[in-house]
């Protein structure tokens, strides 16, 4: 029997209607499948122990920051875009100005869309980079003449180095305001440094008394304590590199060691991570930031 002309004509626009839903779903799966997802962007910020000085291969002369330093892996961890901007010898002053007139400002990298930011910072306002070279002494404590490298730091009953931290602690909160003006959205974290001596440290295999070696350490583990605190009030997260590098500072065995000391024993700057210790630190920061 032949179709009446109002059911063909229902049939018709049926059919044209179920074609203009079906287009567009069709387009919007194809869309979804080919267009590329965003890697988060990922600014690593800080000094010589995220930069990684002589570590090969060097991608900075003027900041000696290598491509195998903890941001570096753990980016790759992450899958995240890095504008890594880390430079050896920066201070806090260095984050908003110029560094040795060539290094522009590092939080120039910072964008509005941000999504992860690591600040390791803070040593170098304290000058513990000088303090531990002036430390050495390669003849025993029993025979040298002078006064221990604590007692020179502390004399009049003032330790200079405890005082440099608690004058720190404010720079660092407004590097973190900063940068959470500057990348409102990003998680922030700040990292701290890794383990520098076990207790009583490793004479003469390290040339530092024993007593000066847990001064140093324990500077360290103040400046740690500082970092956790400012990371807390600023609104920022806090890496602990500190105790996962606890048996692997200057006084392990080659192979074992994260961190060099006076006489490195792998391509690395003095009293600075190495290539192990840069790739450990690189996955404790990946595994606290987890799913970007």
């Amino acid at each position: 029997m032949p179709r009446s002309p109002r059911r063909a004509g229902r049939v018709a626009a049926a059919v044209a209607v179920l074609a203009a839903l079906g287009t567009p779903t069709a387009t919007a799966n194809t869309v979804s499948a080919t267009a590329p997802v965003r890697k988060p962007h990922y600014v690593a910020l800080g000094d010589s122990s995220a930069a990684g000085p002589l570590i090969p291969a060097q991608t900075s002369l003027t900041c000696l920051r290598s491509n195998r330093n903890w941001p570096t892996a753990a980016a790759a961890r992450l899958g995240a875009e890095l504008t890594d901007v880390t430079c050896s010898g920066a201070k806090t002053a260095d984050l908003t100005g110029r560094r040795l007139v060539l290094v522009p400002p590092q939080f120039d990298a910072l964008r509005t869309d941000t999504d992860l930011v690591t600040l390791a910072i803070g040593a170098n306002d304290i000058s513990l980079g000088t303090a531990l070279p002036s430390c050495v002494r390669p003849l025993p404590q029993a025979v040298a003449p002078g006064r221990t490298c604590e007692a020179a730091y502390t004399a009049g009953g003032r330790d200079r180095l405890a005082e440099r931290i608690t004058r720190t602690a404010p720079k660092i909160a407004a590097a973190l305001r900063q940068i959470h003006r500057r990348s409102p959205h990003a998680k922030v974290y700040v990292v701290s440094y890794g383990t520098y001596f076990q207790p009583g440290g490793c004479w003469p295999k390290e040339p530092i008394w024993p007593g000066d070696a847990d001064y140093l350490q324990n500077t360290f583990d103040r400046l740690h304590t500082m970092l956790a605190g400012q990371a807390a009030a600023g609104g920022a997260d806090f890496v602990d590199i500190r105790t996962p590098s606890a048996r692997h500072g200057v006084c392990a065995a080659k192979g074992e060691k994260w961190m060099e000391g006076l006489l490195p024993t792998s391509t690395a700057a003095p009293y600075h991570p190495n290539g192990t210790g840069m790739a450990h630190a690189g996955a404790t920061v990946a595994d606290a930031i987890g799913s970007p």
